[in-house]
């Protein structure tokens, strides 16, 4: 969903990294490079940028689908 402020295991902020970090990864950069730069050198908080997923789009989707079906199962 949202990426946490901060890691779930030691306390560090990674949250404000996220958004640096998925722009670098996606232009091409190695991920592991990106998140040495960036000073992330903790094993568990690697863990929480390189395993999160934006899954919020997708499960916007079927909330607004759930939305349509009320409102034509109401009229």
């Amino acid at each position: 969903m949202i990426i946490p402020v901060r890691c779930f295991s030691c306390g560090k902020l990674v949250g404000d990294k996220w958004e640096d970090f998925t722009r670098r990864v996606k232009e091409g950069e190695d991920a592991g490079q990106v998140l040495d730069d960036f000073g992330v050198t903790r094993y568990c908080c690697r863990r929480m940028l390189l395993s999160h997923v934006e899954i919020i789009d997708e499960i916007i989707q079927f909330h607004e689908t759930g939305k349509k079906r009320q409102l034509h199962s109401s009229s």
